[in-house]
């Protein structure tokens, strides 16, 4: 399964919000620096999906703000 995320890092409160069936927007608190960001991001759309952060995995937007990553279900 694929989703979209759009991402915004350096938030005073953490938040993901489901805009369709594969479209989210995530808050974290954690800097866009040393992959901070993107644990996160995967640790939160895999509490999301009920699924190990090992399943969530990012296909594209290492290093941008919007990404599609990938959820092996």
């Amino acid at each position: 399964m694929y989703i979209k995320v759009k991402v915004k890092t350096g938030q005073k409160k953490e938040s993901l919000v489901v805009k369709n069936k594969d479209t989210f927007l995530a808050s974290v608190k954690e800097p866009a620096e040393r992959n901070m960001a993107n644990k996160r991001i995967n640790l939160l759309i895999a509490k999301h999906f009920k699924v190990l952060p090992e399943k969530v995995r990012i296909i594209k937007g290492q290093t941008a703000p919007s990404k599609i990553l990938k959820i092996i279900i």
